[in-house]
């Protein structure tokens, strides 16, 4: 495993990876884990160029990242697919995620679930899911709902207040 800390108008963000794809993103505040200064593939030179750009406000699509679908299930590889085709600027509710995989709405717990645990976030932009209200709830990024709401408004997605 390799990993290269990226500087960003957000703050320093971490990509790790080994041979298959990238194992894992951080957004900040950096957890302090493991070096900094590996020599980064080209492929991942590509993402970190990409997540500077996306969070300085010039919005990018993440999709044709290399991934490693190893490291999670193939029922969280479905949730994180399907939340790949959220553009920038929109938000999905977690039953519509639910639905758009062929489950009902009472497994949007369950895709929750699987949100929690993306290990790419922004990469996989699990904070373009909301409540069913359209209310931000869940984010096991650091910042939590701060940061989710912080990268939903650079996205320019229309966000209800209380």
């Amino acid at each position: 495993m390799a990993r290269l800390t990226i500087t960003t108008a957000f703050g320093t963000c971490a990509v790790e990876w080994n041979p298959s794809g990238i194992i894992r993103f951080e957004l900040p505040p950096e957890t302090g884990r493991g070096p900094a200064g590996a020599e980064a593939p080209p492929w991942v030179q590509s993402v970190a160029r990409k997540v500077t750009l996306h969070l300085g406000g010039m919005l990018q699509d993440f999709s044709d990242s290399r991934l490693d679908w190893s490291i999670v299930s193939a029922f969280q590889a479905e949730v994180y697919r399907q939340t790949q085709s959220i553009p920038p600027g929109h938000v999905r509710s977690y039953g519509e995620v639910a639905r758009a995989i062929g489950l009902g709405p009472e497994s949007a717990r369950a895709v929750g679930v699987a949100l929690a645990t993306n290990p790419w976030p922004l990469l996989v932009p699990c904070h373009r899911v909301v409540s069913a209200r359209g209310r931000m709830t869940g984010f096991s990024a650091p910042g939590g709902i701060r940061t989710k709401t912080r990268l939903l408004a650079l996205e320019g997605a229309e966000l209800l207040s209380e």
